[in-house]
C-alpha cells in the first residue's frame, strides 16, 4: 500500500536550500518516490494552518518511504536541509483500494 512523505518547509537560507532541492529527488527516485506536490499555490480551506513550502511525495510503501529517509545518501542532504530551513514531516501510509 503506498505511503505519503508530507513535509511543510520554512526556508531559512534560500541558496543552500537550492543545493538540497537540486539533488533530493534522486535519492528518492532511487526508492520508487514521486512528487504529487512540491512547492506549488495552497490555499487555506479550514483552521489556522499556514504552511510555507509543501511537498507531498508518494512511495510505494511505508518501508520503502523508512529505507529512504534513513538512507545514507538523504542522511547526507538532510544535514543541508537542517542549516536552511525549519521542516514538519509526517509519513502517512495510504488507504487498501
Amino acid at each position: 500500500m503506498a505511503a505519503y512523505l508530507i513535509a511543510d518547509v520554512d526556508i531559512t537560507d534560500a541558496a543552500t536550500f537550492e543545493e538540497y532541492k537540486r539533488e533530493v529527488p534522486a535519492t528518492e527516485a532511487r526508492y520508487g518516490g514521486r512528487y504529487l506536490g512540491r512547492g506549488g499555490t495552497t490555499r487555506l480551506l479550514e483552521g489556522d494552518w499556514e504552511p510555507h513550502r509543501l511537498v507531498i511525495i508518494e512511495f510505494p510503501d511505508m518501508q520503502a518511504l523508512l529505507s529512504w529517509y534513513q538512507s545514507p545518501e538523504y542522511q547526507r542532504l538532510k544535514a543541508i536541509r537542517e542549516r536552511c530551513a525549519r521542516t514538519r514531516i509526517i509519513a502517512l501510509e495510504g488507504v487498501a483500494t
